[in-house]
């Protein structure tokens, strides 16, 4: 891992924090390149359980769903169910 030293500038015209790293922590290319690979092993690893906990949330959202479907559909069927007996004991009463 290097080590970085971080300097503030004191003039007035400072245009933020500059970052150096020490001349005895350079890294060879091979370093960096094995470094790069294993951020980029983590960064796909993470995406991987991040996709699978969406697909897992998906999968119960749908459910849910798919369970207010179906109370939803048994309660328009009693429904209608009433209001045809209404209406056969409405049209009997007007006859």
């Amino acid at each position: 891992m290097p080590v970085y030293q971080i300097h503030s500038p004191t003039s007035i015209m400072s245009q933020g924090v500059v970052v150096t790293a020490s001349s005895n922590n350079l890294h060879s290319p091979q370093i960096m390149a094995e470094e790069a690979t294993r951020k980029r092993e983590i960064r796909l690893l993470k995406n991987r359980e991040a996709a699978r906990e969406c697909r897992r949330k998906k999968k119960e959202y749908v459910k849910c769903l798919e369970n207010r479907v179906a109370v939803l559909e048994k309660q328009n069927k009693t429904l209608i169910e009433e209001l045809k007996a209404l209406k056969d004991l409405y049209c009997h009463k007007t006859e």
